[in-house]
């Protein structure tokens, strides 16, 4: 399970997270919604240990992230995959070798290594593109790559940063839909940080809204869209006023 207690942040004495608190069920998918600029993707880095909470702790299987020395990260690490926004994949490296990159880190066999990576590509449907580099393939393709990396690692946690961010209509139901199959092979918690509401009703179980620095308003997908609250109501249908 991974709960966020009151987590502060702020930077440079600009408050960013302002007692964000919400818990995270084993085997479901958590969709964070919000605004640009209201912290979902700095929420994400706490529970990885990237950033350090200003007050308030992020517990993940009973642990405190922010007490965690360097040997307890790395373990923690280990069991949660992370999908990038923009992939983040190595240029220079071919697909095999970008979703091969963290289990190498962790010492595996070669033939393990094949193995899993193989497993990997072929449940994002990239069978066969083991040796292209990362400019040969499109926007979709490098954002199933890194999702390939992430499952390669077999995490009991993934966290997704903008999924669906710069794709088109299409790819990114491609993409939702590969979410969703992670999680029914994979059994994996999830947790979705978007601005796209069609992708949060997709692939959530339940949907939080995350507004000046802290939980608006946490329910499932039925229970969002006939929300009553004038904020959340205001996002979810894309008004401007």
């Amino acid at each position: 399970m991974i709960e966020f207690q009151e987590v502060y942040k702020a930077f440079d004495e600009k408050p960013v997270l302002q007692g964000l608190s919400l818990r995270i069920r084993d085997a479901e998918t958590v969709v964070i919604i919000g605004y640009s600029g209201t912290g979902k993707s700095v929420a994400l880095k706490h529970i990885v240990g990237l950033l350090p909470p200003d007050a308030g702790d992020v517990i993940v299987d009973g642990r405190a992230v922010s007490t965690l020395d360097r040997e307890g990260l790395t373990l923690l690490r280990q069991g949660i995959g992370y999908v990038f926004q923009f992939a983040a994949l190595f240029d220079s490296l071919t697909v095999a070798e970008n979703v091969a990159l963290g289990l190498r880190r962790r010492g595996l066999y070669d033939e393990e290594i094949g193995d899993r990576v193989r497993e990997a590509l072929a449940l994002v449907d990239l069978s066969g593109t083991d040796d292209q580099l990362p400019a040969e393939l499109s926007g979709g393709m490098r954002k199933r790559v890194g999702i390939a990396r992430a499952i390669a690692l077999k995490p009991r946690y993934i966290l997704y940063d903008e999924p669906t961010t710069g794709l088109d209509p299409v790819t990114s139901a491609i993409i939702d839909r590969l979410m969703v199959r992670t999680r029914e092979h994979l059994g994996v918690t999830g947790v979705v940080v978007t601005h796209d509401m069609r992708s949060a009703y997709t692939v959530g179980d339940r949907i939080a809204m995350l507004y000046e620095g802290r939980i608006r308003q946490v329910g499932t997908v039925e229970e969002m869209q006939q929300t009553e609250d004038p904020v959340v109501r205001q996002f979810i249908e894309g008004r401007p006023e």
